[in-house]
């Protein structure tokens, strides 16, 4: 996954629970602030709802400020899929990326864990170093998106150390890759001013990056499955036991990237109101 930073830093920003009540759904709508050593480099927004049929997610960024005269970057994406027997299962995933060096369309379509259709356009060009895909990389995977939906198993605290205890197997079309994610300690919103709707208990993680193919072997690659700083706090969405993230940190030699919910507002709504 030889990605820029920024990139890397979104996409972690990206399994066994119950959703809401039946005849009930909760919606999810959060906005994000990244930035690099203080610096804001973009933003974001997403909107997620969940009920007894399945989960649907939709959210787009923007780089911003200097960055954005330079990349002119920004993306959508969406993603709806199942949670059958505690386990994500994504239907469908779909995303659009545009830069000035480069532009790019993903559509993805499974069944019960596994990627069956794949679009990718354009798709990078082959070489010699790049670890192939294989059909075994399709199987018991979530795409970015769906990845971002962590359901908690039990009933214990739903933001305690099971909220971390998890391994994200990610398949985005072009890489396949795992984030082992195991407890680091429990942390408060109110720590962050900045972010409104949400005052409770987080869980932060300490999440591990781990190439398995698409990837070239590339010392970038090397030194981000070696990266010991990068952490994610989760906050859970409102009569549900998922967490989602509301900050990533992205530690780097040249420092520090930042992914920041400035708003993280849920609530439960009545069959009628969700979609």
């Amino acid at each position: 996954m030889a990605r820029t930073p920024l990139r890397s830093a979104l996409s972690l920003c990206a399994l066994l629970a119950a959703p809401a009540a039946a005849g009930a759904g909760s919606t999810l709508e959060a906005r994000y602030a990244v930035t690099f050593t203080g610096v804001t480099l973009g933003q974001g927004a997403l909107v997620v709802e969940v009920n007894e049929e399945g989960y649907s997610a939709a959210g787009s960024a923007m780089v911003a400020g200097l960055l954005q005269m330079i990349t002119g970057g920004k993306g959508t994406a969406a993603a709806r899929g199942q949670i059958v027997n505690g386990r994500i299962l994504p239907l469908s995933y779909s995303g659009n990326s545009e830069s000035k060096e480069r532009s790019q369309e993903v559509r993805l379509a499974g069944a019960a864990g596994t990627i069956k259709d794949v679009y990718v356009e354009p798709k990078r060009p082959p070489t010699g170093d790049r670890v192939p895909l294989k059909d075994e990389h399709r199987k018991d995977v979530v795409d970015p998106m769906s990845a971002a939906i962590m359901p908690v198993a039990g009933n214990g605290d739903v933001t305690g150390a099971d909220a971390c205890k998890r391994t994200l197997p990610i398949f985005d079309g072009e890489y396949r890759y795992d984030l082992v994610f195991s407890f680091e300690r429990n942390d408060s919103a109110r720590e962050f001013k900045e972010m409104r709707g949400y005052g409770g208990p987080l869980a932060v993680c300490r999440v591990e990056y781990r190439p398995i193919a698409g990837h070239r072997l590339r010392r970038q690659v090397q030194e981000l499955s070696e990266n010991k700083d990068i952490f994610v706090w989760l906050a859970p969405i409102e009569g549900t036991r998922i967490v989602m993230p509301v900050r990533v940190s992205f530690g780097s030699k040249i420092g520090a990237f930042v992914v920041q919910a400035t708003h993280f507002m849920s609530e439960v709504k009545p069959r009628a109101a969700t979609r």
